[in-house]
């Protein structure tokens, strides 16, 4: 399950969102493990909590947000980021939306690194940023309708559902997750999804103020305040077929 898209049309051409995306496909292509051994780059480019902890290394906190481990690892942060993205820089503005965006990065990055201080495990992805989006577009639009994707076992069926039941399960999740995690051990930094998420919150805060606050919720009742876009709803078979 995972959202696909939402009802909410951007205002303005999504210039840095799209560049955002397109910088870390590009970076994910040149990094890439293709012939077993990883380009330099990525290693060199990877945030090493321990290192930044005692002052060195420290361009990592920014590099490693245009890194990626695998192709499902850029794939669904750069969807996560299609889908939410480009109505948070309709609201900041371009230069706005990219200073956020950073700063929501290095805000999950510091938290990442408050949790595991002494890690030598490389952390790479833009997801900590990703989900300061995610959190500055809950306190927005927390009723803005999201499309989740879920696959039943032949039908991929789409679910119309507002964002603050898909972002607060999100949330939710990563909380689970990171009270329950082995950071010793790699894996997922849920810490940085945590710490970008809340930034975003506060971060975007400011701005929701300027709106009118609970004003501007009473006002929009949580929507979008512009026509939002329906889409039609398909219900797709699975085709089987076998392999000669």
């Amino acid at each position: 399950m995972f959202p696909i898209r939402d009802h909410n049309p951007s205002l303005s051409t999504p210039w840095v969102t799209r560049g955002i995306i397109a910088l870390n496909l590009f970076i994910y292509l040149l990094t890439a493990d293709w012939g077993g051994q990883m380009a330099g780059l990525w290693t060199s480019g990877a945030l090493y909590a321990g290192e930044v902890s005692h002052g060195r290394d420290l361009i990592g906190l920014i590099t490693h947000m245009f890194l990626h481990a695998n192709l499902m690892h850029v794939a669904g942060n750069m969807l996560f980021l299609w889908v939410f993205g480009d109505n948070l820089e309709d609201q900041l503005g371009h230069i706005g939306f990219l200073l956020f965006y950073l700063a929501g990065g290095l805000a999950a990055a510091f938290v990442q690194i408050a949790a595991d201080p002494g890690s030598e495990i490389p952390m790479v992805g833009a997801s900590g940023a990703i989900a300061a989006v995610m959190g500055g577009y809950l306190l927005l639009f927390p009723r803005a309708r999201v499309d989740i994707l879920v696959i039943f076992i032949v039908f991929f069926k789409i679910f119309t559902i507002p964002a603050w039941i898909v972002l607060g399960l999100w949330f939710g999740l990563q909380l689970v997750n990171g009270v329950g995690a082995d950071l010793g051990s790699g894996g997922v930094a849920y810490w940085a999804h945590i710490g970008g998420f809340v930034a975003g919150l506060l971060m975007m805060t400011p701005h929701f103020l300027r709106l009118g606050g609970p004003g501007f919720w009473g006002r929009t009742r949580g929507l979008p305040p512009h026509p939002s876009i329906d889409y039609v709803r398909t219900t797709i078979p699975v085709v089987p077929r076998r392999r000669r």
